[in-house]
């Protein structure tokens, strides 16, 4: 599995309505059929440029899907934001490959 990760710095000036905007676009990204999730998360730091800091994690089956997505879908899907909010949007992209996955039992009762 492969995590397509979107870090993205959002001004204050826009931040309430980017908030809003992100949470109609996840799910368009989703709809590309590509990923089977996606996880928006806000990073927990303090920026010396200001703003707030979000991270989101879309999850795709294979390499291919991720491949796929920025052959057809992943330019068309950017522009919107650029368009929208212009440098007030600072972005950055990592992939990252899921080598194993640990998770704690629950205890029985």
């Amino acid at each position: 599995m492969i995590i397509y990760n979107v870090t993205i710095n959002v001004d204050e000036s826009i931040h309430a309505e980017w908030l809003i905007w992100i949470k109609e676009h996840i799910p368009l990204v989703l709809s590309t059929g590509r990923f089977i999730e996606a996880r928006l998360t806000r990073v927990l730091v303090e920026e010396e440029m200001g703003g707030t800091t979000y991270s989101i994690q879309y999850r795709a089956n294979s390499r291919k899907d991720l491949d796929d997505y920025y052959e057809f879908y992943a330019d068309k899907l950017r522009q919107d934001s650029l368009k929208r909010f212009g440098d007030k949007v600072l972005a950055f992209r990592t992939e990252l490959e899921i080598i194993d996955e640990f998770f704690v039992k629950k205890p029985r009762e």
